[in-house]
């Protein structure tokens, strides 16, 4: 059969086909999806010329009790209302309470009998830490003036109310006295806390959310007093922190901010040391050796010292302690600036944390300066904490313990590396980019777990990677929708926690940067929006405006798929059809045959073709009749246009998108030289019909295989229709395909 086609006609689809009843608006803008832009937050996504944020300072004193593993406290706050509202009293956060004996969290948890289960298992599946006297214990709210001021607490949130208004641009300065029992993080799991030592009877202490926290205040929701369950981690306002931290005289503390009385805690031995790292840029200087860490887990000095630490514009505040701690140190060059990477750990980390830990650190606040803005602060910290990654501002508690012989797997190196990576970065997002972690877990997680893949790729090829691209997300995308969310899920509703916040973001931003936009546009933008909501509370339309607007790239259709919905990209390659031109001389109809001696050979029967192997078939390029030119007078000469197409091969592909989620085609033609070229296909393809779309392709060279995300760049669940000829094609084709690649 031969194919009449008009020249108009022939690389362009000559009507419009939609899915009938079935379209669903994937190409449609966000709208009202997206918060209406105001004087704060303006459609562009950069802050607005009003825009405003609260700040809270602190001024806390605290004791760590190595006898009882207890903390008692006491803070003076300062809060500045900066908002165009008046308030009448004030929410602080009570994080501890998620452990206090009334906690909603063991009430919401769910749980079922099984016939076996290990005794720790079993202990917190069925009692829910019964047994622990958690919580804070508040011993007094209170003025300036040491007068009481009224408050009530709600299980993890505390309302205090206040003798007067607080006023646009007033502060309000009042003091809370509290004290409490820190967990057993071995026991009793969670993100601060201490672990045990029964070989020399010591303890590590990663301290945190150890202070009653102001809560946040802003324009989007108000009071963010969402109780803390314990998945959704914490959304917290900027402040100037002064913290002194009493612990055992042979204690090492590592800290947010900058030490500011080291001769009173320091030897002039670790003094001397510390200077010293102030000026190495090579590798790290060792501050406290693990020969003088076990001696003084031997001695267990019974006396005091007061470690007092001050940082400027900081959303928290954390800290860890022991006398077991070994501590390196190093500067790292960021532009003008000089932070300094640490390292805190016990002997119990080597050979691993000496060799590995202040490096990762440097590469992370090189790497992520280069991506996002020039880090700010004097220091990042990474402490060695059994089990655990967690971050907070210029320190985290991170995993990674070798066998008690200092062996260890390439798993283990490689694991304590990222983990490393993942937590320092954090200091970018959220603790400095700074979301709503109550609410939006992937703008701090999903973020993060992105740029620590681009730092892993860059500093460390050999490291395997284990998730956060499209080809690790796969399983997750195709599993069971009844147990998949959208990313656009608030934090304790999420089902698979660590897919949809840190997996399925990052492997969302992987497509945007390397299928979608291209690195060099993408990380123009996304710098863009680091920069501009570097120190203030962005949120997730922030974001998506942002990179839209600084790119020129209409996104609303990536937004809606990859974070809105559950749907995955499935693309099968469903048919492809050859076409030559039949050849012309003077208007007379010359034939041409294929190599298989055929005439314009074209399969009368309905089955799509399963390869190459029938040929190509002949269509047939008219002249161009005068209804095609409207009002021009000028004509275009239609032998030039069958003589510019006389020797290429055509083909026509047919797309079919299988798993409702619209993406980029990446489609690489082998040729029958062995030679390959890819193609790459906006998004915007799937505008009209979202559910097939056909593209004609023209090649000098004949094709013999055609392969669609040869990269596995975008996701897509099933592969095995991304070919053809099929990957089970006949024995026969496959002979065809070797002698031609060959040839």
């Amino acid at each position: 059969m031969r194919y009449k086609i008009s020249l108009v006609c022939l690389f362009a689809s000559c009507s419009i086909a939609f899915s009938q009843g079935k379209y669903e608006g994937k190409f449609e803008q966000l709208g009202t999806a997206l918060p209406t832009p105001n004087e704060y937050r303006t459609a562009s996504g950069a802050p607005g010329n009003q825009y405003w944020q609260q700040k809270a300072d602190y001024d806390i004193s605290i004791e760590l009790h190595d006898d009882t593993q207890s903390v008692t406290g006491s803070e003076m706050i300062t809060y500045t209302n900066y908002s165009p509202d008046v308030l009448t009293y004030l929410w602080v956060q009570l994080d501890q309470n998620m452990r206090a004996k009334d906690s909603n969290t063991p009430l919401v948890q769910t749980s079922e009998v099984r016939d076996s289960l290990p005794s720790k298992i079993f202990d917190n599946y069925v009692m829910n830490d019964a047994d622990f006297d958690g919580g804070f214990k508040i011993k007094a709210v209170k003025n300036e003036d040491g007068d009481a001021l009224p408050y009530i607490i709600n299980k993890t949130m505390m309302k205090v109310n206040l003798p007067e208004p607080l006023k646009n641009g007033e502060s309000y300065t009042f003091g809370i006295d509290w004290e409490y029992n820190i967990n057993d993080r071995m026991e009793d799991g969670g993100r601060s806390g201490f672990e045990y030592f029964p070989k020399d009877g010591n303890y590590v202490y990663t301290i945190a959310q150890f202070y009653p926290r102001m809560a946040v205040y802003d324009d989007v929701n108000g009071w963010q007093n969402k109780q803390f369950l314990g998945q959704g981690e914490f959304t917290l306002p900027f402040g100037d922190f002064k913290v002194k931290i009493t612990v055992p005289s042979d204690h090492m503390v590592g800290a947010t901010g900058d030490l500011q009385n080291p001769e009173e805690v320091l030897t002039p031995t670790e003094l001397q040391r510390l200077k010293q790292a102030e000026n190495e840029f090579e590798k790290p200087v060792l501050i406290v050796t693990q020969e003088e860490a076990e001696a003084k887990e031997k001695k267990k000095s019974t006396e005091k010292s007061t470690w007092e630490f001050h940082a400027n514009q900081v959303r928290d505040f954390a800290f860890a302690s022991s006398r077991k701690f070994i501590w390196d140190a190093m500067v790292v060059k960021i532009n003008d600036k000089k932070p300094m990477a640490m390292s805190y750990y016990s002997k119990e980390g080597n050979p691993l944390w000496e060799e590995y830990s202040t490096i990762a650190v440097k590469n992370t606040l090189v790497n992520y300066s280069k991506h996002t803005i020039d880090y700010p602060y004097p220091k990042a910290i990474s402490v060695h904490a059994a089990s655990i990654g967690m971050e907070y501002p210029m320190i985290c508690f991170n995993y990674g313990r070798p066998n008690e012989d200092g062996s260890y797997s390439e798993s283990k190196k490689w694991g304590m590396i990222g983990v490393i990576i993942h937590e320092v970065g954090h200091n970018f997002f959220p603790m400095i980019i700074n979301s709503d972690e109550r609410q939006w877990t992937w703008m701090d997680e999903g973020l993060n777990t992105f740029v620590q893949g681009l730092t892993e790729r860059e500093y460390y090829p050999d490291m395997p990677v284990r998730r956060g691209t499209p080809e690790t997300i796969v399983d997750y995308m195709k599993g069971d929708t009844e147990f998949i969310r959208p990313i656009m899920t608030n934090s304790e509703q999420i089902l698979q926690f660590g897919n949809n916040a840190y997996a399925k973001p990052s492997a969302a931003l992987n497509v945007l940067r390397n299928t979608v936009m291209g690195p060099e546009l993408f990380d123009q933008a996304f710098k863009e929006y680091a920069q501009r909501w570097a120190f203030k509370h962005p949120t997730p339309g922030d974001f998506f405006r942002t990179m839209e607007d600084a790119s020129a790239v209409d996104l609303d259709w990536f937004w809606k798929g990859w974070f809105y919905t559950t749907d995955h990209v499935d693309v099968s390659v469903s048919n492809v059809k050859w076409f030559k031109l039949k050849s012309q001389e003077e208007g007379v109809e010359k034939t041409v045959k294929t190599k298989k001696g055929n005439i314009g050979k074209k399969a009368e029967s309905s089955e799509k073709p399963q390869d190459f192997s029938d040929g190509f078939q002949e269509i047939t390029v008219m002249n161009t009749e005068d209804q095609f030119y409207g009002e021009f007078m000028n004509r275009l000469d239609d032998n030039t246009i069958r003589k510019k197409y006389a020797d290429k091969n055509l083909y026509e592909i047919t797309f079919e998108n299988k798993g409702g989620l619209v993406t980029p085609l990446v489609v690489e033609f082998t040729y029958a030289d062995g030679t390959t070229e890819v193609e790459r296909i906006p998004a915007e393809i799937w505008r009209k019909n979202e559910s097939e779309v056909k593209k004609v392709f023209a090649k000098d060279k004949e094709v013999v295989n055609i392969t669609l995300d040869p990269g596995q760049e975008t996701a897509d669940t099933d592969t095995e229709d991304n070919y053809f000829p099929r990957k089970e094609s006949s024995s026969k084709f496959e002979q065809f395909k070797e002698k031609n690649s060959t040839n």
